[in-house]
């Protein structure tokens, strides 16, 4: 059934969006990025020859490989460019009100067919369907950053998407390499609904003097082996996403454990907002992070 979905078009070409360009590129598949600016879009093109460039380096893909992907992706900030697509994913920031605006000036852009999925990591996707004008051929498909080396991609179903249509996704995302897992639509989904109350912890550990940046990640990553601490996996994840987040954990669930930490807030607040701006719990300004507490 996936082999029914040729072309497939991206809105959003920032860390998510180009990283599923990208996949669904190497698959052999037409793409089209669209984003609000041609400063964007060469941004999201500069990201995806790099990360296919590392993968050449690595011996994952090969130079023809690369090519051939590079040259089925077209970008274009018109939504005209969405007509012949099969399928649209969302990939836009991770703000409810911007995405239900994109889902409505989407519609008319679409053939009658054409599947719509929304990359969301904590939104109701019945709420993000009930902007469309196919709410039973609306999905949410929750990849993973970053998107070419992250295997899982969470499949979500809103109140009205039909079977055809979640076979047809958990096919093709099986043809991009990658592992489903069905996921309510609850808020925040699976891992993000474990991960994300972590790292809000962590951050209370920190704001209530528990230890120190370094102190707090250099323990979860001796003394559980994950990989990042979880102060550097929030700069990584960017601390406005962690906090959109919480705040939807928060407001949907209504449970004070959700609360966000005070600290988080203001790091937002003041524009730390991770690696993206060059500052958040690390200052990325030199060659090896500091941190900044």
């Amino acid at each position: 059934m996936s082999d029914n979905i040729k072309k497939i078009g991206v809105i959003g070409a920032g860390q998510m969006g180009s990283g599923i360009a990208h996949v669904c590129a190497l698959s052999g598949r037409a793409v089209y990025m669209l984003d609000v600016s041609d400063e964007a879009l060469k941004r999201g093109m500069d990201s995806v020859e790099h990360g296919m460039s590392r993968q050449v380096e690595r011996d994952i893909i090969s130079a023809e490989d690369m090519k051939g992907a590079l040259s089925r992706i077209k970008t274009g900030t018109d939504y005209a460019g969405m007509k012949d697509c099969d399928l649209v994913i969302e990939a836009a920031t991770e703000d409810e009100e911007v995405k239900k605006a994109i889902l409505r000036s989407l519609a008319d852009h679409l053939s009658d067919n054409a599947i719509i999925a929304t990359n969301t990591s904590s939104i109701s996707i019945t709420r993000l369907a009930a902007q469309t004008d196919r709410p039973e051929r609306f999905v949410g498909m929750h990849f993973m950053n970053p998107v070419p080396r992250m295997d899982l991609v969470e499949l979500i179903r809103g109140i009205a998407t039909n079977e055809e249509t979640f076979a047809k996704i958990r096919e093709l995302t099986t043809a991009l390499g990658k592992k489903p897992v069905n996921a309510e639509d609850f808020p925040a989904f699976i891992v993000n609904r474990i991960l994300l109350p972590m790292i809000n912890e962590a951050i209370y550990t920190l704001y209530e003097g528990v230890g120190s940046v370094e102190a707090i990640d250099t323990a979860m990553k001796l003394g559980t082996r994950h990989p990042m601490g979880p102060l550097e996996l929030a700069d990584f994840i960017g601390l406005d996403t962690c906090l959109s987040i919480m705040h939807v954990l928060h407001d949907g669930l209504s449970d004070s454990k959700y609360r966000p930490c005070p600290l988080l807030v203001k790091y937002v607040e003041a524009g730390w907002l991770g690696r993206k701006t060059g500052r958040g719990f690390y200052d990325y300004s030199t060659e090896v992070p500091v941190p900044t507490r």
